[in-house]
């Protein structure tokens, strides 16, 4: 697997997006205008969700979220992380799985059922073990995934990192967030991640390549 193709092929990776809110279906919308073929999956079976589908986000392709998972080359998560083992975990053993997903004590409560550790993509790490686990796309709010997109050598391209603990992984998700208008940034490994959470410096601020790998350095230093 190489940069944006899937096992040496000549073709974007297929997206599945479990989760139709306002995240997953602006996420899905922006992935189809750049190119992507987007499954999406939400609470109910995909005659149900067709409609609100084919207004939200038309060109994606409902479909149950097991489904979803098994015909996609990357599943972006992008459901309540209350939801989690609502998720079909099972099948997304050798995906690549981002995790947009956050967790705000003061606003989402207790995440009941759900052993939390550092962050919300070590924790599901930890219940998918075989999965790919990358954590992007979360410190940007849902309506700047359209609003702030810009081509590539914009002096105004905001810039989003991204962390994993497999670097095949990352580099597709890297070439993703490219895509979808941002630059991309290498945050290193998945524990990383934590930084991109709410309460963290990175989270909602736009800032450029270069300040976020400043805060990475200095949260290095600090450590």
């Amino acid at each position: 697997m190489t940069g944006d193709t899937i096992d040496g092929a000549d073709r974007a990776p297929v997206l599945a997006i479990l989760g139709i809110g306002r995240v997953g279906s602006t996420l899905a919308r922006r992935a189809i205008s750049v190119g992507y073929r987007v499954l999406v999956a939400g609470s109910g079976s995909p005659e149900q969700i067709g409609l609100l589908v084919e207004v939200m986000t038309p060109g994606a392709e409902p479909r149950w979220a097991a489904d979803a998972v098994d015909e996609a080359d990357v599943v972006v998560l992008a459901a309540p992380f209350s939801r989690l083992h609502s998720l079909p975990l099972a099948n997304l053993d050798g995906k690549i799985v981002v995790d947009v997903m956050n967790h705000w004590q003061p606003v989402d409560g207790d995440a009941t059922g759900i052993e939390l550790l550092d962050s919300t993509s070590e924790t599901v790490a930890a219940a998918v073990p075989g999965a790919k686990v990358v954590k992007s796309l979360n410190h940007i709010g849902y309506h700047e995934i359209e609003e702030d997109a810009r081509p590539a050598g914009s002096t105004e391209r905001r810039a989003v990192a991204v962390a994993s603990d497999h670097p095949e992984a990352a580099s597709v998700v890297l070439q993703l967030v490219e895509r979808l208008g941002f630059d991309a940034v290498d945050a290193g490994p998945l524990a990383n991640g934590i930084q991109l959470e709410p309460g963290m410096p990175l989270f909602g601020a736009r800032l450029d390549r270069d300040s976020i790998l400043s805060v990475f350095a200095a949260e290095q230093d600090a450590a």
